[in-house]
């Protein structure tokens, strides 16, 4: 079933923004049942009624009348891995036993985790610098869930998970840029200091926990709680796009009073791409961001 995805490049790496340093933008929504506990505390029955009964509504959205429905238990540990780089699944939902699952579409826009730390987690995938779009997608994949099942909601909290920081919205957008120039320059830890004070997570390739291998980094919200979608996904774009003018100005520099160097460390990145026989994940990901560079 997972080789449906072999068929299908990234739909989100179809083109890049601003000069090809925007490469994605994503949105998460996450949700509960009202008529369930968190994922942590469901019995293996429970978790096995959730996924069937979700996999029903989902494949019956028009959205997702095309999407792969499989389970964790499935799937081989090889399996597991290709979603995972796929950006399709987490780390939690590879460890889950009966019940946790994934909805995609085979292009990766968009997805559904089953009960990983909640019942629900919907991510849409965009190429570029679109969060607006990517939050139109989700809202309406949202609304078309909701006509279905009974979200854990507080009037006075906002929706329920599993992790308070979640709580509010339960939306966390994110953009994924590269950033080499800034990387190269060393103005990468004050930018992230900046961005921290001012409510940002920056993280790695694969998210939360990894580590920013190809000068690659995502950049998410923190604040899901008193804070409203539209004025999430705004304040993002409009941060983004500085980050984005640091970038272009720190390469610009480097080209300028650092030509030689700058080539050099290019060249060499072709040379050991052309001939290596073996590279890993890590070294591959750095050199081919020095070719994307150059």
């Amino acid at each position: 079933m997972v080789d449906r995805f072999f068929a299908h490049g990234h739909s989100w790496l179809t083109r890049a923004d601003s000069q090809d340093v925007v490469i994605s933008s994503r949105v998460r929504l996450a949700r509960n049942l009202a008529a369930y506990p968190f994922p942590e505390r469901c019995t293996p029955e429970n978790r096995k009624e959730i996924w069937d009964n979700l996999k029903t509504v989902f494949l019956g959205l028009p959205e997702l009348e095309k999407a792969i429905a499989v389970e964790m238990t499935e799937l081989s540990a090889l399996d597991k891995l290709f979603l995972l780089e796929r950006h399709l699944i987490s780390r939690d939902l590879m460890d889950t036993g009966e019940g946790g699952g994934l909805v995609a579409v085979p292009d990766g826009r968009l997805s559904v985790m089953i009960n990983e730390e909640d019942h629900i987690r919907l991510q849409v995938v965009l190429p570029g610098l679109d969060l607006t779009s990517a939050w139109e997608a989700a809202n309406r994949l949202d609304d078309g869930i909701e006509a279905s099942v009974s979200y854990a909601f507080s009037s006075r909290l906002g929706y329920l998970t599993a992790c308070p920081s979640n709580v509010g919205t339960g939306m966390r957008t994110s953009v994924m840029l590269h950033l080499p120039g800034l990387v190269l320059s060393q103005e990468m830890e004050p930018i992230v200091r900046g961005l921290t004070k001012i409510g940002l997570t920056v993280r790695g390739l694969l998210g939360e926990g990894s580590e920013a291998v190809g000068n690659i980094f995502q950049i998410s919200n923190q604040v899901t709680l008193g804070e409203g979608e539209t004025e999430i996904v705004t304040n993002l774009a409009q941060i983004v796009q500085e980050v984005v003018e640091h970038e272009l100005n720190a390469r610009a520099r480097l080209w300028q009073k650092k030509p030689v160097i700058l080539h050099d460390h290019i060249l060499r990145a072709y040379g050991v791409l052309s001939h290596a026989l073996l590279l890993t994940t890590k070294e591959a990901l750095d050199f081919l961001s020095s070719l994307r560079l150059g």
